[in-house]
């Protein structure tokens, strides 16, 4: 076995792409000797592996050019841009939302998921575009996260598929899991392990030119859960090609990312109670292809 899936495969709470980074720096030993990506290994052969530093921007204001959708004392909901990634991670240093949070907020968010992550209470695709919630407070941190893992929040995504959809609605429950030859993929299970997952859609217009917006609800937040049911009914979301999208010949234009879109969120006010629901259209790179000629 190749040492790098099999670093993957025994430690899955680490990504294939971090041994890959740690494989490229010399961080990882077979025998006590640096290893090679494509180095493989036996029985009885002892592996050490060191990860590398992650590097990111220090936490402060950065001015994203983001509006509010709804602010108050305890939260604020924004609409993040595809192309923007929710906090930093491994990788390149580069401005996310919570800097942007940060510069909004004047540093008034709440640090119970870490410095980095200030505020972030749930977190959205670098190319998803659409509706993120942050708490300001410590006690909206908590009932916002109670919210979400209860799934009392409503969570609904816009989404352009290939295909058009012989049924005006559905509901795809499938367990999903990490692929294991490809870590930065998730996949439907083939059995009953995994974790429960639950998709229900609608169709909110089909496309002569063979593809549709469905409109999703998501029950269950699972990573890429989206992508992975639209591929698993043969429903590609456009530009998406780690999950199955290959051009289209009539498109009135070639996607440049995911065209994904947290569309709505409708949740309890996590200090008075009230019932929010907030709405955020389709971004302008949606425009072209609704402008398009539907099927009646």
């Amino acid at each position: 076995m190749r040492v790098d899936r099999y670093l993957a495969q025994a430690n899955p709470e680490i990504s294939r792409t971090d041994f890959q980074r740690a494989l490229d720096a010399g961080l990882v030993e077979v025998n006590g000797e640096s290893a090679t990506k494509k180095q493989l290994i036996a029985a009885g052969d002892r592996v050490l592996f060191e990860l590398p530093a992650v590097e990111s921007l220090a936490m402060g204001p950065i001015d994203l050019g983001l509006q509010p959708v709804y602010e108050d004392d305890d939260l604020i909901v924004v609409n993040k841009p595809a192309g923007l990634v929710t906090h930093p991670g491994a990788g390149k240093p580069e401005p996310t939302l919570a800097h942007g949070l940060h510069f909004l907020c004047k540093g008034k968010l709440s640090l119970l998921g870490g410095e980095d992550r200030p505020g972030i209470v749930h977190r959205l695709d670098r190319e998803t575009s659409g509706l993120i919630v942050a708490a300001k407070t410590d006690e909206a941190y908590r009932a916002l996260g109670e919210s979400f893992r209860s799934r009392t929040i409503v969570k609904e995504y816009l989404a352009l598929v290939t295909g058009v959809p012989k049924l005006f609605s559905g509901s795809i429950r499938k367990n999903i899991e990490r692929n294991p030859a490809q870590r930065h993929k998730m996949r439907v299970c083939q059995g009953d392990h995994g974790r429960e997952a639950r998709t229900d859609w609608v169709a909110e217009a089909r496309f002569r030119l063979g593809y549709s917006l469905l409109r999703c609800r998501i029950h269950t937040g699972r990573t890429h859960q989206i992508r992975v049911h639209l591929m698993s009914i043969g429903h590609a979301i456009l530009g998406d090609r780690i999950y199955g999208y290959r051009p289209l010949a009539d498109l009135p234009m070639e996607p440049k990312r995911v065209m994904l879109h947290a569309a709505r969120l409708a949740f309890d006010h996590p200090a008075s109670e009230e019932k929010l629901n907030l709405e955020a259209p389709p971004p302008e790179d949606f425009d072209p292809f609704l402008a398009s000629p539907r099927v009646e």
